[in-house]
C-alpha cells in the first residue's frame, strides 16, 4: 500500500493541491504565476513535484476557454467560475488532455481536493467527458475579451497567429556575451536558438557566463543603441538582460529599478557574466542622473501581453482597465527619461505588449509633446530577416513573426533622437 506523503496526502496529490493554489492566485487574485509560486509551492519539497504543479497550472491557463467549454457541456447548469469543483475539473482535464496523464490517475489525484457533493460532481463530470473521448482544439481558443481586443486592433489573422503561438511553448533563445556560444540557430549576430527543453546549466559556457537566456525580440531594444559610446541608462532594468547587453557592447551602464528584490537577480546575473553596471534602487519616475547621458533604454512596465505564449497567465489577468493604468505610468516614465539625455542622444522605448495604447499611441504622444525629439528610424539590417520596420520607422512584432523558426515574443520598439 502506498504511504501518505507529507501532510497526510496520498502520493501525487500535493502537486495538484499546489496547482490549485497557483490557479486560484492567478484567476481570483490577479497574480502572475511567478508571484504566486513562492506561497503556492512553499510546502512542496521535491523539484519534480514543483515542476509538475507549475506545468499543470500553465496548461490549464493555456487551454482555459476550451477546458471550461468541455466542463459546461457536461453539467446541467454552468458551475460558477470560481467554484472549487470547476478548478479541480480544470486540473484533471488539463492532465488528461494536455499532459497525457492516464485518466484514472488524473481523477484519482484531484478527488482528495474536494469533499461531499462537489466530489461526486467532479467524478461524474470527469467520467462523462472521459467516456466521450473528448479532445482539446488545436490551436486553443483565446479568452473572448482578449481575442476581441486584438482583432479590433490588428485583425483576425493576428488572432489566428496568436492561437497558434499559444499552442506551442517557445524554444530557448540565448544572447551571447561575446562571439562564442552553444551550437544552434542564429537569427541575429550574437544570438542562438535551441530546442525547448534544453537543460540550461548543462550548456557549454553557462558556468563562465558566456551567455544568458533572452527571447530574441527582447534583445532588439538594446541592440538598437549599438556599440558603447559613453553612458547609457537602463531604466526599469531588472532582471538584467538588457543591462548585460549594454555592458557587453561597451556602454558604461547605470541600471535603475524600483524593486530591490529584482535587483538582487540583476546583480547575480552580472556576477555570472563578469559584466558590470552602476546599480541604483530608485523610482525611475523621480530619479535623475547627476549629468545628462548619451543613451537611455526604457523597457517600460506594461501589460506584458506580448509574452503570453511563455506566460499564459497574462491573458487571463490583463483587461482594459489594467492596460489604461499601465499607459499612465509609461507616459510619466517617457516624459521624465527624455530629460536625462544629452543633445544628440538616443532614447529607445520598448514594451513587451500587443496593445497599441502601450506602443504606437505612446510614441505618437511622446513626439507631439517633445518637439526636440524625432524618430530615428530602425533599419531592416538591424532586425531578424523576417521582421521589418514599419513605415514610421519603428518596430511592431506581432504573433506570427518568425513563426517558421519557432516564433518570438510580441513587442513594440521605437528609437528617438534628441536634436543636437
Amino acid at each position: 500500500m502506498n504511504q501518505p506523503h507529507a501532510g497526510g496526502l496520498p502520493p501525487g496529490v500535493a502537486a495538484r493541491q499546489a496547482a490549485l493554489r497557483l490557479l486560484d492566485a492567478v484567476l481570483r487574485r490577479g497574480e502572475t504565476l511567478e508571484q504566486a509560486g513562492g506561497r503556492a509551492l512553499a510546502s512542496i519539497r521535491a523539484d519534480n513535484d514543483r515542476a509538475l504543479a507549475r506545468a499543470i497550472a500553465a496548461e490549464v491557463l493555456r487551454h482555459l476557454p476550451d477546458i471550461d467549454a468541455l466542463i459546461d457541456s457536461a453539467t446541467q447548469r454552468p458551475l460558477p467560475h470560481d467554484a472549487k469543483a470547476r478548478f479541480v475539473l480544470r486540473i484533471a482535464l488539463a492532465q488528461m488532455l494536455a499532459l497525457g496523464t492516464p485518466s484514472h490517475a488524473a481523477i484519482a489525484t484531484v478527488l482528495p481536493l474536494v469533499d461531499g457533493g462537489p466530489r461526486k460532481l467532479v467524478h461524474g463530470v470527469f467520467g462523462t467527458l472521459s467516456r466521450r473521448g473528448v479532445t482539446l482544439p488545436d490551436p486553443p481558443a483565446l479568452p473572448a475579451d482578449t481575442a476581441g481586443r486584438w482583432a479590433e486592433q490588428w485583425g483576425a489573422d493576428m488572432v489566428d497567429a496568436a492561437r497558434r503561438a499559444m499552442a506551442t511553448p517557445p524554444p530557448l533563445d540565448l544572447t551571447l556575451r561575446g562571439a562564442q556560444g552553444p551550437e544552434g540557430q542564429q537569427l541575429l549576430p550574437g544570438h542562438r536558438r535551441l530546442p525547448r527543453g534544453t537543460a540550461i546549466p548543462e550548456l557549454p559556457g553557462y558556468g563562465e557566463g558566456a551567455w544568458w537566456v533572452q527571447d530574441i525580440a527582447a534583445s532588439i531594444p538594446a541592440r538598437l543603441l549599438g556599440a558603447g559610446a559613453g553612458t547609457a541608462i537602463d531604466a526599469c532594468a531588472a532582471p538584467g538582460g538588457k543591462t548585460m547587453q549594454l555592458a557587453a557592447a561597451g556602454w558604461d551602464v547605470i541600471a535603475i529599478d524600483i524593486a530591490e528584490s529584482r535587483l538582487a537577480r540583476l546583480r547575480a546575473n552580472l556576477d555570472r557574466t563578469h559584466l558590470s553596471a552602476d546599480i541604483i534602487a530608485e523610482d525611475a519616475t523621480k530619479w535623475s542622473p547627476a549629468a545628462p547621458v548619451d543613451a537611455v533604454l526604457l523597457d517600460a512596465p506594461c501589460s506584458a501581453t506580448g509574452i503570453f505564449r511563455r506566460h499564459p497567465d497574462v491573458i487571463h489577468r490583463i483587461h482594459s482597465a489594467s492596460i489604461e493604468q499601465m499607459t499612465d505610468l509609461q507616459r510619466h516614465l517617457l516624459a521624465h527619461a527624455a530629460g536625462w539625455l544629452k543633445k544628440g542622444g538616443k532614447l529607445v522605448y520598448a514594451t513587451c505588449s500587443l496593445e497599441r495604447a502601450e506602443g504606437e499611441d505612446q510614441a505618437e504622444a511622446f513626439l507631439s509633446a517633445n518637439k526636440d525629439f524625432a524618430v530615428d528610424p530602425v533599419r531592416a539590417d538591424e532586425l531578424p530577416a523576417a521582421i521589418a520596420p514599419t513605415a514610421k520607422g519603428w518596430v511592431r512584432i506581432l504573433p506570427g513573426a518568425l513563426e517558421a523558426e519557432g516564433g518570438c515574443d510580441g513587442f513594440f520598439i521605437a528609437r528617438f533622437a534628441r536634436a543636437g
